[in-house]
Order: C-alpha cells, then sequence, then structure tokens
C-alpha cells in the first residue's frame, strides 16, 4: 500500500497483481509496429489505422467530414511540392485543407509547428490517406490555443468558446516533440508532441500518431501526441479509428488532459509509456509524472468513453499502465465497453480489480464485454 496526498485528498494504492475479465472479447490481431518511419518507407509498413476489430457505433459528431470542396491545397501535385512552409500557410490561413502531393505517399518533415489562428472557425485538415507530417523529433506539428495572444484571443473568455474547430483527420503524424516544461499556469503546462489543443473543439479520424515525444518529467503534463484542455462547453474530444504508438511523455504516453471529456472509438494503442517519476502531487526528491502509460486524465466532472478499442503493451512508472483516470470531486466516470487492455503494467500502483487502470472516482468503472488484464 502506497499513500499519496494530493488530488484532493489522501489516495491509497494498492500494490500486487489481479485480473478482471468481464464478458471477454476474443483478442485482436496482431499489428506490428515499426520505430521512427523514414521518409523513404513504403506504405506497407505503416500500421493501419484504427482497430480492425472495432464495431462501435459512430455518432455524426465523431465521423470525417466532407473535404470535397477544399478551401486550400497544399502541393502542385509532386511531392516536392508539399512542403513544411505550405503546410503553416494552410493551417494559417484556415477552412477545408487538403493535399495534392502526386500519387505516392509522402513525408513532409515540419520546419515550423503549424499553428491555427482563433480568427478561424473551421480547420480540417486531411491528409488523404497518404500525407505524413512529421516533426523529425524536434518540434511540436499542430498547435491551436484560444488564450495565445500571439494567435489573436477573440472573445472575453478564451477558456470557453466555440471555434476554432479543429479536425484532423486521414493522416499519420509523427515523431513530434514538445519540450515545453511543467508549469502552474495553463491548467499545468506542456505536452502535446503531435497536437496541443487549448479551447475550441477538437475531433481525429482515422489518423496515426506514431513514435511523438513531451517532456520528461512533471506531476501533471502529459500527451506524447495529444495533449487537450478547455474545450467548449465540456464537449468532448472525439477520436475514432485512431492508432497512437510508440509516444513517450512524463505522463500520458499518448493523450493527456485536464477537465475534458474524450470519446475513444475503435481505435488502437500500442506501446505507449509513461517515463516520469514521482507520481503527483511529486514526491519529494522527484521531478513528479509516470503515470497513465497511454491516457492520462485529471479534472473534475468529466467523462471517459473507451469503445471498442484496444491498449496494448502501455507502460507506467508510477500507476496506470494503460489509464490514469483521476475525478477530484469524485463526480466523473469512465465506460469501457467491447475493448480489450492487455499487458498494461503499472510499476508502483492500479486499482483493483483492474490490471493497468488507476481510477480515482465514485463508485467503479463501468466495464461491459471487455477483457482487462
Amino acid at each position: 500500500m502506497r499513500l499519496l496526498a494530493g488530488f484532493g485528498g489522501i489516495l491509497a494504492f494498492a500494490a500486487g497483481a489481479a485480473l478482471t475479465v468481464s464478458a471477454p472479447l476474443a483478442a485482436s490481431a496482431s499489428i506490428v509496429v515499426p520505430g521512427a518511419q523514414q521518409q523513404s518507407a513504403a506504405a506497407a509498413l505503416l500500421p493501419g489505422f484504427g482497430n480492425p476489430d472495432g464495431h462501435a457505433a459512430v455518432p455524426q459528431a465523431a465521423a470525417a467530414v466532407s473535404t470535397s470542396h477544399p478551401d486550400y491545397v497544399v502541393g502542385g501535385g509532386t511531392a516536392a511540392s508539399c512542403t513544411s512552409a505550405a503546410v503553416v500557410k494552410a493551417v494559417a490561413k484556415g477552412g477545408v485543407i487538403t493535399f495534392n502531393c502526386g500519387p505516392s505517399p509522402v513525408t513532409i518533415k515540419m520546419n515550423a509547428t503549424a499553428k491555427v489562428r482563433n480568427t478561424s472557425h473551421k480547420i480540417v485538415l486531411d491528409g488523404g490517406g497518404k500525407v505524413t507530417l512529421s516533426g523529425r523529433g524536434q518540434r511540436q506539428i499542430l498547435y491551436m490555443n484560444t488564450c495565445d495572444s500571439r494567435q489573436k484571443i477573440t472573445t472575453s473568455n478564451c477558456y470557453n468558446q466555440e471555434w476554432p474547430r479543429l479536425v484532423v483527420q486521414n493522416i499519420t503524424l509523427e515523431n513530434g516533440n514538445s519540450q515545453a516544461r511543467q508549469s502552474n499556469v495553463n491548467f499545468g503546462g506542456g505536452g502535446g508532441g503531435a497536437i496541443f489543443d487549448e479551447g475550441g473543439q477538437l475531433k481525429v479520424v482515422n489518423s496515426r500518431f506514431l513514435n511523438n515525444r513531451c517532456y520528461q518529467s512533471g506531476p501533471d503534463l502529459g500527451g506524447a501526441a495529444i495533449r487537450a484542455l478547455a474545450q467548449w462547453r465540456g464537449q468532448p474530444v472525439y477520436l475514432t479509428k485512431d492508432t497512437f504508438s510508440g509516444g513517450r511523455c512524463s505522463n500520458g504516453g499518448a493523450l493527456s488532459s485536464i477537465g475534458v471529456s474524450w470519446v475513444v472509438l475503435n481505435s488502437l494503442f500500442t506501446n505507449n509509456r509513461a517515463i516520469g517519476f514521482g507520481a503527483n502531487p511529486a514526491d519529494p526528491g522527484t521531478a513528479g509524472g509516470g503515470s497513465g502509460g497511454s491516457i492520462y486524465t485529471d479534472g473534475n466532472k468529466y467523462k471517459v468513453r473507451i469503445e471498442g478499442t484496444v491498449i496494448r503493451g502501455g507502460h507506467a512508472r508510477e500507476g496506470g499502465g494503460a489509464i490514469f483516470f483521476v475525478s477530484n470531486n469524485n463526480t466523473g466516470w469512465m465506460t469501457i465497453k467491447n475493448s480489450t487492455l492487455h499487458n498494461n503494467p503499472s510499476a508502483v500502483f492500479w486499482t483493483r480489480p483492474y490490471p493497468g487502470i488507476y481510477f480515482h472516482s465514485s463508485g467503479h468503472p463501468r466495464v461491459i464485454n471487455s477483457k482487462i488484464g
């Protein structure tokens, strides 16, 4: 038993090992995920989009949007015409963005982060299933922040505004890197090696996140792939048929948020790790972090729904090898349905009888027809 102060009280963490199965699913097919992708790698080496065995119903709010009439096309028909500068310019302009980079898959090496202007309403970035944006291990790939004056603050309450709405679909984001450290402002600081979103609305469909990074320590920063904060009117971030693999961050090797709800449908998480040490609040002499191998969420009244999804091979140096869920005032809830969570060790703490999950709220997670072990 380990006791930590924080999250609104003293929390007791159980040690040991256990297995719980509620109407287990058949094991999903294995998908081999390579290391950092090279620009010349064949498309066949990339993992698929999401969990091929996931059959959760997808509501319209979580579905891909039409790009039949784009506002901006990146590229003029060749790979060489699809440049970092063109992507940055397109995202700054906003609207529906597609790519024309030739017939073969292309990797665009980003020399700068593409930043959303808060004067935009809808930004749709659609790679057509053939485009990869690479942060080159050096920079964040996409950035949206309604409270960033450099992107123009447009309302009196930047933490709760309807626009911009960012939709990312049919694209691969790899080797993103956010090195923003923990801070005491903006909901606890940095994260989001591939996507950082504070404010507005975010949806990601049929996309891959491979080998992304964020800062390696800090008690409440996270999200090697996505960091989400302050969504409009508490609307969830929707993730549909997405793949997250090889992410590393202090917390949340794939996803991280504070006070944000998530709907995760038919997606796949493999080999994501929370690499910080010292938990939250940080143990004396440590920098803190290490929770939520794949998913790290914190806040008060928020919801996480995971359906038709596989989370496999995650690891947390502290707690929640698959999922870390804390509702400070015990009003949040989490549902796991028709999903498989397998081999997600938590080095220090987890919640019995759910291996790989740390859950702090009233009652227990709602586990329906799922296998957790």
